[in-house]
């Protein structure tokens, strides 16, 4: 994300820096207590900050190459790119132009994927990630990760690859939860982790 000037105001009222239930990387106990409690919780030290360096490298390197594309909304014949709703760029942590960073980040999610299912019964059958990257302006519209059509998407997970973030820079996570808007910021070593079915947006990066 590029630093600008001017404040960054998201027009709600100031929070600390998430009033979501926390769970430490790797306590799969507390992760679990966690999500099942609220749907929704930050992981504090993920990726660490070894896996956080590399695989802000990496992504870094695939988008000076020029390999990240715009994301599509929707699937099948819907899909389409809508840059007003959604404006990032990706790349599947599988595809091979990836780094041994990103392998081993899908390790660590599917380890995850495991865990939970072992105690919250949620019958997640594969894990899928990629990169996301915002460029100043670039957001993403309220939406849910789940297809209307399809429930396979159980549990989404956002981790953070910022290693310089301030508020000037945007791009805080927005969920909508039961009891109201929660905002998280874009802090690098720190993920979120929630319901896919749960409406969220990204807000704009500045």
């Amino acid at each position: 994300m590029s630093r600008v000037g001017h404040a960054y105001d998201t027009g709600m009222p100031r929070k600390p820096l998430s009033p979501l239930p926390e769970a430490v990387a790797g306590d799969h106990d507390a992760l679990a207590e966690a999500r099942a409690a609220s749907g929704a919780c930050r992981i504090l030290g993920m990726p660490d900050a070894n896996a956080t360096r590399a695989l802000r490298d990496d992504l870094l390197r695939l988008a000076a190459s020029g390999e990240l594309t715009p994301a599509a909304t929707g699937r099948g014949a819907g899909r389409a790119l809508q840059p007003a709703l959604r404006g990032d760029r990706t790349l599947w942590l599988d595809d091979p132009r990836c780094g041994n960073a990103a392998g081993a980040f899908l390790a660590t999610l599917d380890g995850i994927r495991l865990a939970l299912n072992a105690r919250l019964f949620l019958g997640i059958a594969e894990t899928e990630a990629h990169y996301a990257r915002y460029a100043p302006g670039a957001g993403y519209a309220r939406h849910r990760d789940r297809f209307r059509d399809d429930d396979a998407r159980v549990l989404s997970l956002v981790a953070y690859l910022n290693d310089d973030w301030r508020e000037a820079d945007g791009g805080a996570l927005r969920l909508h939860l039961d009891h109201g808007a929660v905002e998280v910021v874009p802090r690098g070593g720190t993920a979120v982790c929630f319901r896919s079915e749960l409406e969220h947006e990204v807000l704009p990066a500045t």
